[in-house]
């Protein structure tokens, strides 16, 4: 979108490290975007009919009573959290992330890396769970999200900026930066007119998540963390817009794969070039629509699986704790006893034997290296089927 430069002085700290290139005064200019709330636009009519292709192709995703919505939900949701984080270059595998969710639900320690993905998860529960309910977003929902996503990472965890930060270049100033964003003094009125852009239902839904984000990455409004809760933001406005109600598809999936054509896209927005960004998220959007339906029929196949493994092995009453149990597996990439009997109802030694009667039938590969008092289990073959689906996602996005 539009916006102005501002113009200045970089004055280097008393306690500044580094060469005296990089401890003399130097000047850049900070880009300052226009306000957007009450901001129109004509798009092409290609381009138009590609946001609503990819706009019907979430809402046939999302399919009311299916048994399969909430581990569906589950599993879309991390490997979106697992992807947004692999844009910032924290690498973390589904199987690591799982185990540390297991490790985190029962209080144990959790490695440094493994735990920034663990509470992308749990931002994105609380974006699409609290923040896409309220009445009217406002900035205290956005900050919530950045707390939680950082908490225990960064000292301002949940705070706006209150120093001038820069993309590229060097460590030392923002002389020679890729890109400044906004001055601090700017960053709460931008974010408050964004608030209020996202309040309003005067364009498509897609079309509102894209700016939005776009926006929020110009404002860059954190010491950290922007890009995770910039995407996050994109699915709290089509949880709101009634778009993704139930499943939410995982963009970040395909924006991960091809990087180089987000990052250009969200210059391009900058740049005014508004058609070739939202032709980036359409294409997106329908890729990972088409995840999202390969991971259904994928994980309905392999659920029929267990069910006949079940039946020809221990085959337990139809009321049995290892049939409850087995329903929820999509959900759970790593098992513990706890997890089971939480979920299940059912008593400590029913649970047991549900579990033995599980892994007896290969359904249940236990996790070797635990002590008897800390079993965990790993679903066969879901966390494999879970890598091998997004190793094949579509690299290719499109530009309006």
């Amino acid at each position: 979108m539009r916006g102005r430069y501002v113009h200045r002085v970089w004055q280097p700290r008393s306690e500044a490290l580094g060469t005296r290139r990089y401890r003399r005064p130097c000047d850049y200019s900070a880009f300052v975007p226009e306000c957007i709330a009450d901001t129109s636009f004509t798009l092409p009519i290609e381009l138009s009919a590609d946001l609503a292709d990819a706009e019907a192709a979430v809402l046939r995703l999302q399919q009311p009573g299916d048994r399969l919505l909430t581990p569906l939900l589950h599993l879309l949701m991390r490997s979106e959290s697992l992807a947004s984080s692999r844009i910032e270059g924290i690498q973390v595998d589904a199987r690591d992330l799982a185990r540390a969710e297991a490790r985190r639900r029962v209080g144990r320690r959790v490695g440094a890396r493994a735990r920034e993905v663990v509470a992308n998860v749990e931002a994105m529960q609380l974006a699409i769970g609290h923040a896409a309910a309220v009445d009217q977003l406002n900035l205290r929902e956005l900050l919530s999200v950045h707390e939680v996503l950082m908490r225990g990472q960064l000292q301002t965890a949940g705070q706006a900026r209150t120093v001038q930060n820069w993309i590229g270049g060097n460590d030392h100033n923002p002389c020679g930066a890729d890109f400044v964003p906004p001055p601090p003094e700017s960053v709460l009125d931008l974010l408050q007119d964004l608030c209020n852009f996202c309040n309003s239902d005067q364009m498509p839904p897609l079309v509102q998540a894209a700016i939005a984000h776009a926006q929020f990455e110009t404002i860059h409004p954190f010491d950290d963390g922007n890009g995770r809760t910039g995407r996050a933001l994109m699915h709290i406005l089509m949880r709101r817009r009634g778009l993704a109600p139930g499943v939410t598809p995982p963009i970040s999936v395909a924006l991960a794969h091809a990087r180089s054509a987000y990052i250009n896209g969200l210059v391009a927005f900058r740049d005014d070039k508004l058609v070739e960004w939202l032709g980036i998220i359409a294409s997106a959007a329908l890729s990972s629509v088409a995840l999202a339906e390969r991971y259904r029929t994928a994980v309905s196949d392999l659920l029929a699986e267990w069910q006949q493994r079940l039946r020809d092995g221990a085959n337990p009453r139809s009321d049995a704790a290892a049939w409850l149990i087995l329903e929820q597996l999509p959900s759970y990439p790593v098992l513990n006893r706890a997890d089971a009997a939480e979920f299940s109802g059912r008593s400590l030694p029913a649970v047991d034997l549900g579990l033995r009667q599980l892994e007896d039938a290969g359904i249940l590969d236990p996790i070797r290296d635990q002590s008897p008092s800390r079993r965990s289990w790993e679903p066969s073959g879901l966390l494999d089927l879970i890598i091998e689906l997004e190793s094949e996602m579509p690299v290719g996005l499109r530009a309006g």
